[in-house]
């Protein structure tokens, strides 16, 4: 059996109704956390995720396929929203950070990709000294039930994301586009790789395109995200203030 553990995670492995896990106290930021400049937003994600971030889409198969995320940094491997050690408490908490050290991942079995999903765990927090999820019968315990919604939904939710991507790209209004900032003291900056939609094109989409992305609820979206392009700007305050104060 080969699982393929989501980025940032080391080593996950299944969860079985006996183990015992070592839950994160309240708070604390997955490690990968610290080095991660853009991170995976969710379908419903984009309405609370739009105050706070900007949103765009990135590709990892050369526009194949698409991926929303916020991004969290102007530079490589910058998070602007930790600070010791923390997440910025006055921002949306990506839902990708709150499942964590849980998530639920494909398996192969004989190279063959099944169908469902199993949910996993990080297997460093796997200790007899932790947590119990099940009782004796295998029943969720009330401290599961909220983890396991999470997971479920979320997982739901990323489906909703791939379709609404698939969709922007199968009517071609995904543009490349670039961030160029010159901070009033310091280095200019270039922040490259990330896709948005492109108005014009939209406004170029027949009836029936158009009835289609209010129908399946991806034209909120897509406003959600032009709206969010303005807090590159707040993004590039964030990181002078935080110069500034160090």
């Amino acid at each position: 059996m080969q699982i393929n553990p989501p980025f940032g995670y080391k080593e996950i492995v299944p969860l079985y109704k006996n183990n015992k896990v070592k839950l994160p106290a309240p708070g604390t930021v997955p490690g990968f956390c610290k080095q991660l400049n853009a991170i995976p937003i969710s379908y419903t994600e984009f309405s609370p995720a739009c105050r706070d971030y900007p949103l765009v889409f990135t590709s990892g198969d050369n526009g194949k396929t698409y991926a929303p995320v916020a991004v969290l940094g102007i530079a490589n491997g910058e998070n602007l929203f930790l600070a010791d050690g923390a997440w910025d408490k006055g921002v949306y908490l990506p839902a990708y950070v709150r499942r964590y050290p849980f998530c639920m991942a494909r398996v192969s079995l004989d190279k063959v990709e099944q169908a469902d999903r199993l949910i996993c765990v990080e297997k460093e927090f796997l200790d007899e000294q932790g947590e119990t999820m099940f009782d004796a019968e295998g029943k969720a315990l009330p401290k599961w039930q909220p983890i396991e919604k999470l997971l479920q939904e979320y997982e739901a939710d990323l489906e909703r994301s791939r379709e609404m991507s698939s969709i922007l790209s199968d009517y071609a209004l995904l543009e490349p586009f670039a961030l160029q900032a010159q901070p009033k003291s310091g280095a200019a900056m270039n922040l490259t790789g990330m896709y948005r939609v492109d108005e014009k094109k939209l406004g170029l989409l027949n009836a029936s395109q158009h009835k289609n992305l209010i129908k399946k609820g991806v034209m909120g979206r897509i406003y959600a995200h032009l709206i969010s392009i303005d807090n590159f700007a707040r993004l590039l305050d964030r990181k002078v203030g935080q110069a500034a104060a160090a």
